[in-house]
């Protein structure tokens, strides 16, 4: 995946403003040091500076973490692949927004989360869980298929509140909290909201695809769509998400 930053803080600001409220959940305190994995470009990294802690924001995207360093030079960004990295040091919390749907390889970065967390330490996550876009993703494939496309989504992975519990436990997390609920997103431009999104967050959708016919799939999954996802003048996402607490065992 092959982020632009700019026009993710940009028009897909969404991501992270609604972030702002599982700050609230971690609870974040004076001299804690906390990792937020997946940080992007930085906003949340900042906001959980704010409240006293001492952060790091790690991700693996270089045009994220230069657009968070340029945001925020002040703060710790590290380039790395979360199921892999390796810190020095552990962490009383991990924080992760909008970010684990992305890691396929559920049980390599939980193992990773429970390495580089202290004894007691807390993980606090949001993302994408069982059902979450499918409205747009079926569209997106049922439009390709039609023009001779036979594409999967193999690189998210929406989990459902089961699922992701029993990989927790299974790596020495006990869970506290699994909730899986419905949020609409309000996306930013009224007239180009869905396709601003598809290409945004779903370009591996196109690998292969000719620019012709890439241009007549967004067509069609928004007119195909728009009885459902527009409503009162502007373009909805249909978001479902697992929200996650955990601690280190």
């Amino acid at each position: 995946m092959q982020w632009n930053a700019d026009l993710y803080t940009e028009k897909h600001a969404f991501v992270f403003q609604y972030g702002a409220g599982l700050i609230d959940v971690l609870n974040p305190q004076p001299g804690e040091v906390i990792l937020d994995l997946g940080c992007g470009s930085g906003e949340l990294t900042r906001q959980i500076a704010d409240r006293g802690a001492t952060v790091m924001g790690l991700d693996a995207s270089e045009p994220m973490l230069l657009k968070a360093r340029q945001q925020f030079p002040d703060l710790n960004f590290q380039l790395a692949d979360a199921t892999r990295f390796q810190l020095p040091h552990r962490f009383d919390a991990i924080f992760s927004n909008a970010t684990l749907h992305w890691i396929t390889d559920s049980e390599a970065v939980v193992r990773q989360m429970h390495g580089h967390l202290k004894p007691g330490g807390r993980l606090v996550a949001e993302f994408g869980g069982k059902g979450n876009v499918q409205q747009i993703t079926d569209e997106v494939i049922r439009q390709l298929g039609q023009r001779g496309y036979n594409q999967t989504v193999s690189w998210w992975y929406f989990p459902s509140v089961g699922e992701y519990a029993s990989v927790l436990e299974k790596h020495g997390f006990r869970v506290q909290l699994a909730q899986h609920y419905d949020r609409d997103t309000l996306l930013d431009d009224p007239e180009n909201g869905l396709i601003d999104w598809i290409e945004q967050f779903g370009p591996n959708f196109f690998e292969g695809v000719s620019a012709t016919d890439r241009a007549a799939v967004l067509e069609a999954t928004r007119a195909a769509l728009k009885p459902v996802l527009f409503r009162d003048g502007r373009w909805y996402a249909d978001y479902k998400r697992l929200r996650v607490i955990a601690v280190r065992q």
